[in-house]
């Protein structure tokens, strides 16, 4: 498998063989889903609180005798069937985070980022450097590889994410204010990440990190 070389003007500069071994076509499906259900569950806040009848306040006291005033009978103003009452069976604080075996975690990175060069979706582009956070500069490169969230009718690529060897403010900055752009490093892009957008790019040391952590 070959995967694009680009600069920064969109110009192609040939092509690179990939060096890490792809997934076959009937594998790591599963590990793919698994491994998105898993980050989708991560990123929920499970904050979601209500009070039971013994955390509402109010009175334990019976509101009226039991017996002879002719209405329904209650023990006390806490229930859950009043107004200001408990909530019964209500939400409490959760974690929803799913555990996810590392050789699980690590097929459905391989197999994700296989099917996206087989579709010819990943490009390396050369030449990327930022000295300041510069967004017109970042959409002017990323107009001539024809990715334009801002025109996502008239444009190949709608979404894109940005892959650097190391953490670059520069090109972070500038990436957090485009819509549909993100950027990350290849010791952390995740499967999810591989998937949501149209075509990843990647800066020159970033993929061959990335394929280091491929081959590990």
């Amino acid at each position: 498998m070959k995967v694009a070389i680009k600069d920064t003007n969109g110009a192609d500069k040939g092509e690179q063989e990939s060096k890490f071994t792809p997934v076959d076509e009937d594998k790591g499906n599963q590990a793919v889903h698994e491994a998105v259900v898993a980050y989708n569950a991560a990123q929920r806040s499970g904050n979601a609180c209500t009070k039971t009848v013994g955390e509402v306040a109010g009175t334990g006291a019976k509101p009226w005798r039991q017996k002879g005033t002719g209405r329904a009978r209650v023990g006390y103003k806490r229930n859950p069937i009043w107004r200001g009452g408990g909530v019964a069976h209500g939400p409490k604080p959760r974690v929803y985070i799913k555990k996810l075996n590392k050789k699980v975690r690590d097929l459905a990175v391989r197999k994700a980022f296989t099917e996206r060069v087989k579709d010819g979706q990943v490009v390396i582009l050369d030449g990327l450097k930022l000295d300041k956070p510069a967004t017109k500069q970042l959409a002017k490169t990323l107009n001539a590889l024809g990715i334009d969230p801002s025109k996502p009718a008239t444009t190949k690529f709608k979404s894109v994410v940005l892959v650097t060897g190391e953490v670059d403010n520069n090109i972070a900055l500038s990436a957090r204010n485009i819509e549909r752009v993100r950027s990350t490093t290849s010791d952390t892009l995740t499967t999810y990440e591989i998937l949501w957008p149209d075509v990843l790019v990647f800066t020159t040391d970033g993929y061959e990190k990335f394929e280091e952590r491929l081959n590990n």
